[in-house]
């Protein structure tokens, strides 16, 4: 038996063993009714998410249905936009096939007129070619019946015999012959003509390229710097003293104006003028300047002007070895140095003028010291032509002839201009030279002023003339295009218009060399095809 206290121990484990199986018994049953419940609402909300699935599934395959059908919509109207392109484009194509057929259809149509008008031309006029042929061989027959008529008249008129009938015969043949003769013969002049011509350009560019001198285009100084304007007072000094000295004593006239920096001077005498400037230069580096030292320099620089020349002249002598020369030329040739004609130095252009003579005599066979002599001399006469009256042909002319110079050298001098007509070959070999050693390119210039008004009034020249609708003056001024209105003014009337031009060039203006005037009248006929 046990005892009370583990009885009771017993029975209170018992107790609790049941408490625990009752426990985990209600803790099953209400984990079951839980779990019932629980499983209740999510097989509702499985449904309900069910239902949602399928509804947008639904919805999703009706959209992509709709989408599917607007791309097969969009892909049949490029289809078809595409398809109706490459229609019209072949339509194009077709119409632009039928309109170059017509086109063409026409033109042949006109062809095929044309040739009918032409064939129909030809037969009239090889009708009328028969029937002319046909009057022809009849009005041959009738000469010839008519000169057998005469010549059997003629025979009984004045009984001519054989011989003499042949005499007559032989003569109207020679007569004949003799206009053939004349014709013939001006056919060989006109080519001896243009030979020569071609000859003579031949020799000319032979002489330029055997002397091609180094030329040097010298300006006459006419304006003389200083340091600073307060030396413009000092050059005038008290009362204009010093200024009236120095244009006394160097015979030229000082102009100081407004424009800063420089003082002009001014005087025909090329000379003179340099003497002038080469003393105001001296003054001024000097910084003295009173009348006594202004006569004192002056002097002086005359004095070294004047061996300068002499020495410029016996140079430009030994350069083209010259002798028999008298002193007096030598010194006016030594002046030319200091005279320009349009920026070229007139020294140098007698020196290149001798040389290029001597080449053309040479080719022509004729004496070249002699046409050196001539080319060096024919300009003398600008060494004093400021200082007589006339032109400088005939002042060198005297002056040369005055110190023993003879002929031809006088005709050259006196005529290279045509003042006087020539008398010897050797005249027109200078003047061609003297034009050479002139208008070749480079050998002179002239202020852009002056350039200008020459072009702006040789333009204006022809502008002035009838039928004429532009001109433009080209290269540097040596030539001027004139173009006319077609519709107003002939072939002939070209030529003529050319002449006058030329004319009135030649009369009205100053210019180096010579000037073409070259006139164009143009015809255009203008058509657009479609």
């Amino acid at each position: 038996m046990l005892s009370p206290t583990l009885l009771l121990a017993e029975i209170g484990v018992t107790h609790v063993v049941l408490g625990a199986i009752g426990g985990i018994v209600a803790g099953v049953l209400v984990g079951y009714l839980l779990c019932q419940s629980f499983a209740g609402k999510s097989l509702v909300r499985a449904k309900a998410e069910a239902a949602q699935i399928v509804e947008r599934a639904a919805s999703d395959a009706k959209t992509q249905a709709e989408t599917v059908r607007l791309e097969a919509e969009s892909q049949a109207l490029t289809r078809k936009s595409h398809f109706e392109k490459e229609a019209e484009s072949v339509r194009a194509e077709l119409r632009e096939t039928e309109r170059r057929l017509a086109k063409r259809e026409d033109l042949i149509d006109r062809k095929e007129e044309t040739l009918s008008q032409r064939e129909s031309t030809l037969s009239k006029q090889a009708d009328s070619l028969k029937s002319r042929d046909e009057r022809l061989q009849a009005k041959e027959t009738q000469v010839t019946a008519l000169v057998e008529q005469q010549t059997q008249k003629l025979h009984q008129v004045a009984e001519l015999s054989r011989e003499q009938a042949k005499e007559e015969l032989l003569q109207r043949v020679e007569a004949d012959c003799r206009q053939d003769v004349a014709k013939l013969t001006r056919k060989i002049a006109e080519q001896a003509e243009e030979d020569a011509a071609k000859e003579a350009r031949e020799i000319t560019l032979m002489a330029i390229q055997r002397y091609a001198t180094e030329h040097t285009s010298e300006s006459t100084v006419r304006t003389v710097a200083i340091p600073s304007d307060d030396m413009k007072g000092r050059i005038i000094g008290r009362e204009g003293r010093n200024i009236r000295a120095f244009e006394q004593a160097a015979g030229v006239n000082i102009i100081v104006d407004d424009t800063p920096g420089v003082i002009v001077v001014s005087c025909f005498d090329k000379v003179r003028q340099a003497i002038a400037v080469e003393s105001l230069e001296r003054l001024i580096a000097d910084g003295r300047m009173h009348p006594a030292r202004i006569e004192e320099i002056i002097e002086k620089v005359k004095k070294e002007i004047n061996e300068s020349i002499m020495k410029y002249g016996k140079d430009a002598v030994v350069e083209t070895n010259l002798r028999g020369l008298n002193p007096k030329i030598v010194e006016a040739m030594g002046k030319m140095h200091y005279r320009t004609s349009y920026g070229q130095n007139v020294l140098r252009h007698s020196v290149e003028v001798a040389f290029l003579s001597q080449i053309i005599a040479e080719q022509l066979g004729l004496d070249g010291a002699l046409a050196r002599r001539c080319g060096f001399l024919h300009d003398i006469g600008k060494a004093m032509d400021h200082e007589m009256e006339g032109g400088h042909p005939k002042i060198g002319m005297d002056f040369a002839k005055q110190y023993g110079e003879k002929e031809p050298v006088l005709n050259v001098i006196g005529g290279h201009h045509g003042d006087i007509p020539s008398t010897s070959f050797y005249t027109p070999i200078i003047m061609a030279a003297d034009a050479v050693s002139s208008a070749r390119p480079g050998a002179r210039r002239e202020s852009m002023e002056r350039y200008v008004q020459r072009l702006t009034q040789l333009q204006d020249i022809a502008m002035g003339f009838k039928g004429v609708t532009e001109a433009y003056a080209i290269q540097a001024g040596r030539e001027v295009r004139v173009m006319l209105d077609a519709s107003k003014v002939g072939d002939d009337e070209a030529f003529l218009i050319a002449h006058q031009i030329a004319k009135r060039v030649s009369d009205e203006m100053t210019f180096p060399g010579e000037v073409k005037v070259t006139v164009l009248r143009e015809t255009r006929a203008i058509e657009v095809a479609r």
